[in-house]
């Protein structure tokens, strides 16, 4: 009889999050506070936290930054058996300053950074056997050589049975002054059975031919099934053939550094407990019920998220998530 698979892997960067704290003093220096993060880490952090078969593939540096991540995915339950390590960079940094409504300004170092120098042969071949979902993003993407890495994981992940998922996130300080990095993100968009933007990166794919033709290219491919978050206004989510909206969760945000991270903690947790492989995902999203079962548990994790500070330790768990579902509207 087949095993259930339900291991859901993240692939790409963990960094170094520092969260200015506000000054009292106009003019006083700003304090900062280490926070584990980077986009995919926090995913599995997020899955971890609800329960869920987490694990984190990619190198982290030997330095202390790369000690203390390593430290937090143990905290946080999370599978690190496909990390590895380097001394030949140190841990990516973001600074992070928050305005008064939680929203989010980064200052980035990175390049050179040790997630960047994870390399085809780093993968265990035989960890994906049993793999129900690998999830990336384009942070991923920034070089040729990561870009590639994270291109054959994606393939590995395909050929495995197991879904795929590609969370855009962009962030254009991390890419080359001059580079355009539309082919990059297109390459890795047109792998994934999933895909979730922002109401903004959808805008920057739909910039030269509109929303009707950047679904056209993702359903002409792999894609199964797109969803669009916008803060705290209603989910959209596409299939080949019907789209819809999903109501999301009134709370009073503080940082929202983590809360994308988090929505599709909660999406892939709920997909792994459905035991939806990459074929029946857009059937579950035409079956009303499975949907809205798949859209509120993330739209409530990625609400709760922006509640707390950080971004691992923003993660919700399980309980706090019904919570939610239970008690809000």
């Amino acid at each position: 009889m087949a095993t259930t698979r339900t291991a859901i892997a993240c692939f790409g960067e963990a960094l170094i999050d520092f969260l200015a704290s506000p000054s009292t003093v106009p003019g006083a220096a700003r304090q900062f506070t280490e926070h584990a993060g980077g986009a995919p880490a926090n995913v599995a952090v997020g899955v971890a936290r609800l329960g869920g078969d987490a694990r984190f593939v990619g190198m982290l540096s030997t330095d202390m930054f790369g000690d203390f991540l390593l430290a937090q995915f143990h905290r946080y339950g999370v599978d690190v058996a496909q990390v590895r390590r380097t001394d030949a960079a140190r841990t990516a940094l973001a600074f992070v300053s928050l305005a008064a409504d939680g929203e989010r300004s980064f200052n980035f170092y990175r390049p050179p950074a040790a997630d960047l120098l994870f390399r085809p042969g780093d993968f265990d071949g035989a960890a994906f056997d049993d793999l129900a979902i690998l999830h990336a993003c384009s942070n991923s993407l920034t070089a040729p050589d990561i870009a590639d890495t994270t291109l054959h994981g994606m393939r590995l992940a395909t050929t495995a049975g197991a879904l795929v998922s590609f969370d855009l996130n962009l962030r254009p300080a991390l890419w080359p002054r001059d580079a355009n990095p539309l082919p990059a993100l297109w390459r890795a968009l047109e792998c994934a059975h999933l895909v979730k933007l922002s109401r903004e990166e959808l805008a920057f794919l739909a910039r030269e031919g509109g929303e009707g033709q950047v679904a056209e290219r993702l359903f002409a491919h792999a894609a199964q099934a797109v969803v669009i978050t916008d803060g705290a206004a209603p989910v959209r989510w596409w299939t080949r053939d019907a789209r819809g909206t999903a109501a999301t969760f009134g709370v009073d945000p503080i940082d929202t550094t983590a809360a994308g991270d988090a929505f599709v903690a909660g999406l892939l947790h709920r997909i792994a407990g459905h035991g939806l492989h990459a074929d029946a995902l857009a059937g579950a999203f035409a079956d009303a019920d499975v949907r809205d079962d798949l859209l509120r548990h993330a739209a409530a994790t990625g609400a709760l998220a922006t509640t707390r500070f950080g971004a691992f330790a923003a993660m919700p768990d399980r309980a706090d998530v019904q919570a939610l579902l239970e008690n809000a509207p």
